[in-house]
């Protein structure tokens, strides 16, 4: 089984090695405006119950959700997993880990 949690490193490994999934950021459009990474696709937390249908193509696909410092994304990867996700994952740390251990030119705030 894929594990729930992922880290920053092995994020940014699969995305430079062109691996396909699904990068999800859970967070609010006033946050991902102050700060995203290239590649993840602005989906918010109060937002996912409604939207989560425009991800059926990829529910056998690896998914990959961050939020600022991982609470959100391990609430919402858990709660994909419980409507048949299989493969989500919460990226540990979120965006304030990604910058500060990959991208310092990410913001923090």
């Amino acid at each position: 089984m894929t594990p729930l949690e992922i880290d920053c490193t092995s994020v940014k490994t699969r995305l430079d090695a062109g691996d396909e999934f699904v990068f999800i950021d859970c967070r609010e459009p006033d946050e991902y405006d102050t700060a995203h990474i290239d590649g993840a696709e602005l989906l918010p937390m109060s937002k996912m119950q409604d939207r989560i249908d425009e991800l059926e193509s990829h529910r056998s696909q690896n998914i990959i959700v961050h939020c600022h410092h991982g609470g959100r994304s391990l609430r919402v990867a858990m709660w994909m997993r419980q409507q048949g996700f299989n493969h989500a994952q919460s990226m540990a740390g979120g965006i304030d880990e990604w910058s500060q251990t990959i991208d310092p030119s990410v913001p923090r705030y």
